[in-house]
Parts: structure tokens; sequence; C-alpha cells
């Protein structure tokens, strides 16, 4: 099953109520997956710098001196931002590879969430309504983000085993349905040196938008490339800095709607994660189309679609 939510502003003004939004929708879709949970929110990115966000296994003593530590092994400040068992640490985007290496050296235990400019991504074994508690999630503010409630069927329920995926700078997926050509597909992405950790078919799916793009292609031209390289039935939510993208296998038999108004476009697995969202029964509502690629990018907030 699954359920899948996705949020981008076009106002300004609803900026502050972001997660807030985003959390209930995502509450709402509980049903479609008990078993874990997960938030990826684009803020405001700072001149320079990167974000990465962290779990720690034991969060009160990996934290502890993590970012006196860090900022020693990469000789630059860091910032840390701790909710319950992830960190958000905040450095110069120069030392960023460095950092992502020095991390392992010095707290083997941590797992590398997300990262970029703009992303932070927080995602735990259990229910929708206490991840979105556990991070206080309602509170944060942004400019656009994904949601995902997961039914485990390709893999184990485990932390890294949830969605969202972030496999590229300020890129990530979630994702309904079940690919069946991933395996060979992570051989592939392997062999071209881009990195997948799980054995979630889903990361899969992530890990080839993120060799796409780092090829040259916009996310748009990504997401046409994989309906021919993938199997499966599939429902993608995609995000990046700047951009939201929506796409549909060819027999779409994964169910999606999608809403927008002139503030925001939604996207939820069942028009019911859209109710409660401001101005909806004003909204143009509408099915995605099967094999069809939707997205919007910040630059211009308008739709890009390709047949």
């Amino acid at each position: 099953m699954c359920g899948i939510v996705g949020l981008f502003l076009k106002d300004d003004a609803l900026r502050p109520s972001l997660g807030a939004m985003l959390s209930g929708m995502l509450v709402t879709m509980s049903d479609r997956g008990p078993d874990s949970a997960g938030i990826a929110v684009y803020g405001e990115a700072a001149a320079g710098t990167i974000r990465l966000t962290v779990h720690a296994p034991d969060p009160d003593g990996d934290f502890a001196t993590l970012a006196e530590d860090l900022g020693r092994a990469v000789g630059a400040p860091v910032h840390l931002t701790r909710r319950a068992s992830h960190a958000v640490l905040v450095l110069d985007r120069d030392h960023g590879a460095r950092a992502v290496a020095a991390l392992a050296d010095l707290r083997p235990g941590l797992r590398l969430m997300s990262r970029g400019d703009a992303i932070e991504i927080y995602k735990e074994v259990g229910a929708p309504r206490d991840v979105v508690a556990r991070f206080a999630i309602p509170l944060m503010s942004g400019t656009h983000g994904i949601g995902h409630t997961r039914m485990a069927t390709e893999s184990a329920v485990t932390t890294m085993g949830a969605h969202p995926f972030n496999t590229g700078a300020d890129e990530c997926l979630v994702h309904n349905g079940s690919l069946s050509n991933h395996n060979g597909l992570r051989r592939r992405l392997r062999h071209a040196g881009v990195t997948v950790e799980t054995d979630n078919d889903s990361e899969v799916a992530a890990a080839y938008l993120t060799w796409k793009m780092a090829e040259g292609a916009s996310l748009g031209a990504a997401l046409q490339s994989a309906l021919r390289d993938l199997d499966g039935f599939y429902t993608f939510v995609v995000g990046t800095r700047d951009g939201f993208g929506v796409l549909r296998d060819p027999v779409a038999c994964k169910p999606a709607v999608m809403a927008e108004t002139d503030r925001y476009v939604a996207f939820g697995s069942e028009y019911r994660a859209l109710v409660d969202l401001p101005g909806i029964d004003a909204a143009r509502v509408w099915e995605p189309e099967p094999a069809t690629v939707y997205f919007w990018d910040r630059g211009a907030a308008a739709m890009g679609r390709a047949a």
C-alpha cells in the first residue's frame, strides 16, 4: 500500500505552515502504512553552507560533542541542531565532502539521512503521528516537502529502509509500488559509482534519478528516462532544491490525486490527504495521467509536463 504526500508552495506566506500542513496530510494516510514514516522538508538555503542530517543509535552520547569534534576534523565551525534521534549539521559547503568522510571515523554508528543546501530528512520506525511529533515537524517552515508512510514489502522495517531516500545533494524520492528490475539496476548504478546503501527497491529509483541528473538531465528529463528503464508498478514523488515532480507508471494502478491553487500544488495517495488544505474547495483537482511527467520549479512556480 504505502501512503505518499507532497506539497509545493507558491505563496511565501504559507511557508511557516509547511510542516503543519505536510504533517496533517501524512497522518491522514496512516492506515496505508504503519511500519515507518518520514518527511523531507526544504527550507531556505543559507549562502555557502551545506546541511547534513544524521541519525544516531545513541543520540545522547553521539551528539554530545559532535559539533566540536567535527569542527576540529574539518577545520571549520559546525552548528548542530538536535531533533530526537536526528541532528542537522550546518557548515561551510566547501567542507561538506570532508565532513561526510570524517563522520564515518568520528561516529561510525551515525547514518546520513540527507545532504544538501536546503533539505532535511526525518524518518523513523513508527506511525506518522508519532514520527512527526517526535521531530516536531508541525513547527517547521519551508518552501516544499514530501512525506511517506510505509507498508514494507521489499525489505526490512528499519530507519534506513524508511522513505524518503536521499541519494544526491538536495534530491529525494518517496515511492508507492514495487520495482521488478531493481537488482539489475542496483548493479548498474554501483558500476557507475552511485552509492546504494540498502536493499530497498525505492532507494534504487532515487539513485537512478540522481545518476541521470548528475549526467546533466533536468528532473523532468530524468523522470522521462525512468519510464524506459524502471520496470514495475510505481508512483513517485520527487524533490529537488528548486523543484517537485510526480510520475506514475504506464499502468497507473497505484492511487494518486493532485490539487493546484494559486498558493500551492499538493499530492496525495488519496483525496482525503488534501481535504484540510486551505482553499481546497476551489482547487483544480485531478488524477495524474499514466506515464506522464509532472514537475514544478520554484523559479517560475509553473508546471512542466511531458507526455
